[in-house]
């Protein structure tokens, strides 16, 4: 029986990959960390990296890992606005790379910052993730017949901005310190943006820098970028844009989603976006 195998639920039509080799995979490295240089995946130094995963969610190399850094104790804000571009840029091959393969429909790039969200190891990382298919959530936005992002106005809501990239809190955020960021410009991939790669980076380091400066402490968070599907069609309506959930909606205090929400598909955010615009705007360097 293949490790990896996916399945569509006849009730709610969602989409699940039973990955049963991921049950292997160890928890927190209690000894010497994979990610630092002369560690089990990056034996030699670097600057930055992207690898295999060694405990992949899907086959065939479509599952790959991106060290952001060789300092174990750095996180994306602290890089910079050069570091970060390095990672950018990275994401942006690996994009073209991936999507240039006859079997891939979708590369999403992503990351889980903290042990609260899953991530199990502390060395600054994220991931690729190459899909057959395009999953559900892209495929909604893409399949709403009108860029949202073009028609936005964030007015009290946006946080920042850098040449062509703003950031802003939704207007329905569903996580008290959500974010949107997104290039003015429409364009519909990481390759397609290149322009505006320095942007983008400074852009990331600042949101991300802002939500460590919230709490006074480092914000776990899901990050993730949503981009033009690779399978072949036009997409009009895809404009590349990064998602960013944080997690604690105050001091340590988590902000669970519960079954009441998972359960309607009605999320209820006790922040409202303009606050949390506000609150980030304040946490300036």
């Amino acid at each position: 029986m293949s490790d990896s195998e996916v399945r569509v639920d006849s009730l709610t039509g969602r989409t699940v990959v039973i990955s049963r080799g991921r049950q292997r995979r160890p928890n927190l490295p209690i000894d010497d960390c994979p990610f630092c240089p002369g560690g089990l995946e990056a034996p030699q130094r670097y600057s930055v990296r992207c690898f295999d995963n060694r405990w992949p969610s899907m086959p065939d190399g479509r599952c790959q890992i991106v060290l952001y850094s060789p300092d174990h104790d750095a996180s994306f804000a602290s890089l910079g606005s050069d570091g970060a571009l390095d990672v950018v840029q990275l994401w942006s091959e690996r994009t073209a790379a991936l999507g240039a393969r006859p079997d891939i429909a979708y590369v999403l790039v992503f990351e889980n910052r903290g042990a609260e969200v899953g991530a199990t190891i502390h060395h600054p990382h994220g991931q690729i993730y190459a899909y057959d298919e395009i999953p559900d959530n892209p495929r909604r936005e893409l399949e709403a017949g009108t860029c949202a992002l073009c028609d936005e106005v964030p007015g009290p809501r946006l946080v920042t901005e850098c040449g062509d990239w703003r950031a802003w809190v939704p207007a329905a955020a569903a996580w008290p310190y959500e974010l949107v960021l997104a290039p003015t410009e429409h364009v519909g991939d990481l390759p397609d943006a290149a322009a505006s790669h320095p942007d983008m980076a400074a852009v990331l380091t600042d949101v991300l820098g802002r939500l460590d400066r919230l709490f006074d402490a480092p914000m776990p968070y899901m990050m993730w970028i949503h981009q033009r599907p690779a399978d072949g069609h036009a997409w009009p309506t895809a404009h590349v844009h990064v998602h960013v959930a944080a997690f604690f909606r105050a001091p340590g205090i988590p902000r669970f989603v519960a079954a009441g929400e998972l359960g309607s598909g009605t999320y209820f955010n006790p922040v409202a976006p303009e606050v949390a615009a506000e609150h980030l705007r304040e946490c300036r360097p």
